[in-house]
């Protein structure tokens, strides 16, 4: 039997800030999510998605990204990212200081129309100048999220020759500009199996392009810790989980909150992973955050009595 030993560490990032308070409608006062940022950094988060240079009109909530990271910028220790769907995005990022772009591309020509408003090749245009552009900015990170990797709410089942199809567009444009590849479960509706598949596949496929991999799970069918754990265990050094299962894709009908912190936080602790995140803390950030009004949550651990979790 094959021995299914953990890695020494993976890194968590946490996406509440942008994935979570994005799914909430009513704008929340920037010094709410303020608090709720420096709780998860108090339990030890370190790489930290903190928001999106989108059109305010289309998300509200994320208007504020640009004083949010000013608002933790003289922290060096700290890894934080902002997602931009285009290169006007991208430039905003840039002006305000962050230095690591999350930029998103759906596998799904449907989900990338609704979500972006425009087609999957005219997004990889786009993505070449954003990667032209990062080239001349010193001290910069790529990161692509491929949405609609395992499933899309109006195409169905993607197989992995069809993200394949996307990221190796993608990846020669990058060339030798380091990146890394979030394989995205934009509805939740994976299954472990599958999750192990993709990654296999597209990792044996892309291994001499020295790509680092991530995984970014929804908790929507209950799979949500299982997935993660099956993409680490298939070559993830990073997945992404919101705390208290906040969030939900707007653009994906169904898609139900993110896997929760904490829940993959108490799985790795048992195989001994190393992600220097304390868990009672964390648990105290779920809380506040489970607190802010309009938000739907999603955590497992938080049901339990806290004398219970150790």
């Amino acid at each position: 039997m094959t021995s299914f030993m953990p890695p020494a560490q993976v890194e968590i990032v946490e996406v509440a800030p942008r994935d979570g308070f994005q799914s909430i409608h009513d704008p929340l006062p920037t010094a709410d999510k303020q608090r709720c940022i420096a709780a998860l950094l108090d339990a030890g988060i370190t790489r930290l998605e903190i928001g999106s240079f989108v059109s305010p009109s289309a998300i509200p909530q994320m208007a504020d990204t640009g004083e949010l990271f000013a608002a933790f910028a003289d922290r060096p220790e700290l890894r934080l990212s902002s997602l931009a769907p285009n290169l006007k995005g991208v430039e905003l990022a840039l002006e305000r200081g962050i230095r690591e772009v999350v930029y998103v591309v759906s596998v799904s020509e449907s989900h990338n129309r609704s979500n972006v408003r425009r087609s999957v090749g005219e997004s990889l245009e786009d993505l070449a100048r954003v990667i032209e552009r990062l080239r001349r900015t010193q001290g910069t990170r790529l990161r692509l999220d491929l949405g609609t990797c395992f499933d899309c709410p109006f195409e169905g089942t993607i197989s992995w020759r069809q993200v394949d199809e996307v990221l190796d567009k993608a990846s020669r444009l990058a060339g030798d500009l380091p990146m890394e590849v979030a394989l995205c479960d934009t509805t939740g509706r994976a299954s472990p199996y599958q999750v192990a598949h993709h990654f296999s596949q597209l990792r044996e496929r892309h291994a001499h392009k020295g790509l680092a991999w991530a995984f970014h799970g929804h908790d929507t069918f209950g799979m949500g810790v299982a997935n993660a754990l099956f993409a680490i265990h298939h070559g993830a050094t990073a997945v992404d989980s919101a705390c208290a299962g906040l969030g939900g894709c707007p653009f994906a009908p169904g898609a139900t909150g993110n896997t929760a912190t904490e829940d993959l936080l108490y799985a790795l602790q048992g195989g001994r992973v190393e992600t220097g995140i304390d868990l009672s803390r964390l648990l105290a950030a779920a809380d506040l955050i489970a607190a802010l009004p309009g938000g739907k949550t999603a955590s497992h651990l938080r049901q339990v009595p806290r004398e219970r979790v150790g």
